[in-house]
């Protein structure tokens, strides 16, 4: 893959966590100092429907079955046409009105059972006795799919594929034949999901948890060499452009956690791959690029590669100008979940500030799509709704200005009740890259929280984003 392709050595998330970063990778700018987990906005900007206008054919293969719950529902249809791969996780997939209870429990860990309904865990055991060989897991249908596209139409023009696994999120379930080079002999039920939060199991229950991931990437790495044969059979590499990236990253025991959505967004989570191939730049094969990039900018690579135009509203930068060894536009990057931490970057620091308490923050959602990633937004929250004027990216239409409810559905998973660690931290990377030991030093900090405060405004955060985080006075520099 790094042979054939440009490796982008500082590509970041930027919104957080998974429709979040679809958000951002659709439209071309950060969406999480304005909302959590929710729809595409009638106001948003998408990009396969811009490359549609030019007569640029888009597909997704998708198994993320978050697409189609209430705070996802308003993405795959920006695409011409869409292929949903059913089971993984808590997907609505298998019915069963009287499970074998008793015989599931045995077989799985009590971490992760649940014989609660309309519960990710008590699905997930439900659907993987569906799924018993390998050609029966849904990353693999995936790529089967995604596959019988390029057989399809390799010869076309003008068409974006979109192929997209779930995996490898967790739970880490994969083809007993991938596990078998990672076997931890252990004996007990079944443990391959790991909770969000502090590690605390035993180090075999560890080993057996990261086992299981292991296996889980040992089966997608296979998947993505599929893909390449398929380019070089259809020998797509001379004229058809190939990215591969991520939505975030996992802990898996680093920093004493597990997982993601309940810690600071460290490196493990913020920094993630990046392999662009473009045919009109061959010569750049194989080598890498310091530039700073992250997930938005994918958007007006999109519409780059295709000759299509960026619209006013989308912030991002192109990729591909920096493959000819142009500068990046971002000196630094944002990322960070809604109602928790801004945190930014400029490749050499890491700060992460939160607000002095993140159950009192002054917040708000502002939305015209009121859902949250399994539920519509409380009653009790729309109730003291207030409708705001227009903002400069939403097209001239007004706003919900939601107040954030400690009894919304997001509140305690990717809102501010979801974090566990809540420290205003600054970390240099050249000298500590795990992070593991924050700095004190009041010009780095001074420099950040100025760089903070200029992006925020940039991207029209609302003025109790700048308050909630003790931003005012750099504010004031960056108008």
């Amino acid at each position: 893959m790094a042979r054939r392709s440009v490796t982008f050595d500082r590509h970041y998330v930027g919104s957080m966590p998974c429709m979040p970063a679809r958000r951002d990778m659709l439209t071309g700018r950060l969406n999480f100092l304005h909302r959590s987990w929710g729809p595409m906005e009638p106001f948003d900007n998408a990009f396969p429907e811009i490359l549609a206008r030019g007569g640029t054919y888009s597909h997704l293969v998708t198994d993320h079955f978050h697409y189609w719950e209430d705070g996802g529902a308003t993405y795959h249809n920006r695409y011409d046409s869409y292929d949903f791969i059913r089971g993984q996780e808590g997907d609505p997939w298998k019915a069963m009105v009287q499970p074998h209870w008793e015989r599931l429990k045995e077989k799985y860990h009590e971490a992760q059972f649940s014989t609660k309904r309309r519960d990710y865990k008590s699905q997930n055991v439900i659907n993987r006795e569906f799924i018993k060989e390998d050609k029966d897991f849904p990353s693999v249908q995936v790529f089967d799919a995604g596959l019988a596209f390029l057989d399809e139409n390799a010869t076309a023009e003008d068409w974006l594929l979109q192929i997209e696994t779930f995996d490898p999120h967790e739970p880490f379930h994969a083809p007993a034949s991938f596990k078998e080079a990672f076997d931890t002999g252990w004996d007990g039920p079944i443990r391959d999901w790991p909770r969000y939060g502090r590690v605390d199991e035993l180090p075999e229950e560890c080993e057996e948890l990261r086992a299981n991931y292991y296996a889980t990437v040992a089966l997608c790495d296979a998947l993505l060499g599929k893909l390449l044969d398929a380019f070089d059979r259809h020998d797509l590499w001379k004229d058809t452009a190939l990215v591969v990236t991520t939505d975030h990253g996992f802990l898996l025991g680093e920093h004493d956690f597990w997982a993601k959505n309940r810690m600071n967004i460290y490196e493990e989570i913020a920094h993630i791959p990046l392999f662009v191939h473009d045919p009109r730049r061959a010569d750049a094969a194989g080598s890498r690029c310091t530039a700073l990039t992250q997930t938005a900018d994918l958007a007006a690579t999109f519409l780059d590669l295709h000759g299509a135009s960026r619209p006013a509203e989308m912030q991002s930068q192109s990729l591909l100008p920096l493959i000819d060894g142009e500068a990046s536009s971002h000196s630094a990057v944002l990322y960070g979940y809604f109602g928790g931490a801004v945190n930014i970057t400029d490749g050499h620091h890491t700060y992460h500030r939160y607000p002095p308490d993140l159950k009192s923050q002054e917040i708000y959602q502002y939305t015209l799509m009121p859902t949250h990633i399994f539920d519509f937004f409380h009653p009790a929250e729309l109730a003291k709704a207030e409708l705001e004027p227009a903002m400069p990216f939403t097209k001239g239409a007004p706003l919900l200005k939601v107040p954030v409810d400690h009894r919304s559905a997001m509140y305690d998973t990717y809102g501010p009740g979801a974090f566990i660690e809540n420290e205003t931290r600054l970390y240099d990377l050249s000298t500590d890259p795990g992070q593991e030991n924050p700095i004190q030093n009041a010009e780095v900090e001074e420099r950040m929280c100025r760089l903070m405060a200029e992006m925020m405004h940039n991207l029209d955060a609302p003025a109790e984003a700048f308050e909630r985080l003790s931003l005012d006075p750099y504010l004031a520099a960056a108008k």
